[in-house]
Formats: C-alpha cells, sequence, structure tokens
C-alpha cells in the first residue's frame, strides 16, 4: 500500500476514534459542543495521534490506554488552531476549505470553543485510568501533556510569537518559538506513545529528539508551503504569514536554504530513529514524507 493511501487509511481510523469522544450536541449548552465538533470534525493530517500511536507499537504498545490520549492530542491542536484563527490572532477566515469557527459560530463561541476543546482534552485523557494496569504512565502521560501543552510548551511559544509580530526576530527565538509553538504538541504525541508503551527514561530522551527534529521540519515546511503553495492546496489563504507581518524560517534563511535544512532536520529524525531497539518502517516513512508534503 503506497504511503498516501495508508495515511488515507489512518485518517480515517482517528476520525471515527475521535467520534467516540466528541460531546454530545444536546442540552442548554449545545451550541458550544457544535462548535468543538465542527472543529474537530474539519479534518486535517491526524499527524499527531498517529505519531502517538506508532510510537506506542514502537516500544510493543497493544492495548486500548493510547486511544484517550489520542482523542485529547487532537482536541488540543484543534484548540489551538481555533484560537490562532481568531481576529485577534491570525484574522484568518478559512481553515481546511471551510469558514473558521468564529466565521461560523462568532468570535464569543470560538473563543469558548477553544477553551472548551483544551479543558475536555485532559477529562478525555484522563479515561485511560480505566484501562491500563499501568496507571504511574498514564499520571505521568497526563503531566507531560499539561507541560506540553502550557506556558512552557505550545503556548509560551505562541506569546513569543504574537509579542513579536511586525518586530525583527533572531534565527534564535524562531527556533525557540518553533520548538514550543510546533514542536511541543509533537514531542508531547511521540513521548506519551513511548510512556504507555513501556520505554526506558533513555528511549523517552530520545523519542523526544527525534520529536522536537520532526516538529521543526513540519514547521519549516508549513512555511515553505506558505509562500509555494495554493489556496487549493492548502484549503487556507497562501502568503498569511506575509499579511501578518510575521518572520519566518523562509524570510529568515531564504526558500533555498529552507528547503535543504527541512531536508537535512527530517533525515537527522530518521538517523536518531534508527537508533531504538525497535523498528518501524511506517513511521520513519512519515518523517521521510513530512519533507515532500504538499499541504
Amino acid at each position: 500500500m503506497e504511503m498516501g493511501e495508508e495515511l488515507r487509511r489512518r485518517t480515517k481510523e482517528i476520525d471515527q476514534l475521535l467520534e467516540r469522544y466528541l460531546p454530545l450536541e444536546t442540552g442548554h449548552q449545545k451550541t458550544i459542543f457544535k462548535a468543538m465538533n465542527y472543529s474537530v470534525r474539519a479534518g486535517g493530517k491526524r499527524l499527531r495521534p498517529i505519531l502517538m500511536q506508532e510510537s506506542f507499537r514502537l516500544f510493543g504498545g497493544s492495548g486500548s490506554e493510547i486511544e484517550p490520549f489520542m482523542a485529547a492530542i487532537e482536541m488540543i491542536h484543534t484548540s489551538s488552531l481555533i484560537h490562532d484563527d481568531l481576529p485577534c490572532m491570525d484574522n484568518d477566515e478559512l481553515r481546511r476549505g471551510m469558514p473558521t469557527t468564529w466565521v461560523k459560530f462568532g468570535y464569543d463561541m470560538a473563543v469558548l470553543a477553544g477553551d472548551s476543546l483544551m479543558v475536555y482534552a485532559f477529562e478525555t485523557a484522563s479515561k485511560a485510568f480505566a484501562l491500563t494496569a499501568h496507571t504511574e504512565r498514564a499520571a505521568r502521560s497526563i503531566g507531560l501533556l499539561a507541560e506540553k501543552t502550557g506556558i512552557y510548551g505550545m503556548i509560551g511559544g505562541q506569546v513569543v510569537d504574537v509579542e513579536l509580530t511586525d518586530k525583527p526576530i533572531s534565527h534564535e527565538k524562531l527556533d525557540f518559538i518553533y520548538r514550543l509553538k510546533t514542536g511541543a504538541l509533537l514531542e508531547a504525541s511521540m513521548m506519551i506513545g513511548a510512556i504507555l508503551g513501556g520505554a526506558k527514561e533513555a528511549e523517552v530522551l530520545k523519542v523526544q529528539e527525534i520529536a522536537s527534529a520532526v516538529g521543526l521540519a513540519f514547521q519549516i515546511q508549513d512555511d515553505i508551503l506558505d509562500v509555494t503553495g495554493t489556496k487549493e492546496q492548502l484549503g487556507k489563504p497562501v502568503l498569511s504569514d506575509k499579511k501578518n507581518h510575521k518572520t519566518t524560517y523562509v524570510t529568515l534563511c531564504g526558500l533555498d536554504k529552507a528547503r535543504e535544512d527541512v531536508a537535512e532536520v527530517s533525515n537527522r529524525a530518521i538517523a536518531l530513529l534508527g537508533e531504538l531497539p525497535g523498528q518501524n518502517q511506517f513511521l520513519e516513512k512519515l518523517i521521510a514524507a513530512l519533507v515532500t508534503r504538499k499541504n
């Protein structure tokens, strides 16, 4: 089976898994449930839950305790996209070819939907305790998920990104933003998979290093696509970073250097993956595919 076909199959499986954890659209507060579900169902690559599941399998994991965390990581990612699109942030009206949440439900409901998904993600992740005999692994994973989501992770990176809009950004600060804003959730995905799969501490740290490289490659490729992609390919407006006066890897280093570096970083991640005791060809192919993706 070709990589593209396999990814589509896996994405469909994740979509089905998410449906089992989304709230029912009933009750007096059903508007927020509709906004949450609309945002999650908008689709996407589902890269984070796939990476989590593959890391889990890499270390021999086979139970269902990974599933609540797979749903939770996608809820948190979706929450960040809702907030990114708001008028006070990127002011985008299109996401994955559909109206953004604030356009569909209003600014107020979009803020609440983003907040709700982030909180509901931890409620969802906590369901893993009932599915595992290794409750200490689940507890550590929830702590890690909170750390990588919050002020020392994704939100911390977003803070620096927002503060430096319209201002010159050094390579060091751009790396910091990318490592936290994009890399942190990818690190959480792969590290949680490894932890729940029973990885040793040194192996978890190696997985973090791999995920950090994957996150950097993913974000650089995003910057490239913002310049070279089309609205139809991306499902959102192109040149969004330029519109918002944001420094990116492309504006800082140039398109050719960005292309060279995304390949180099991806190759480094694959090399590190080979140093782990297990083997996972799909995971290796997935990391390699990030270099050539068009959306």
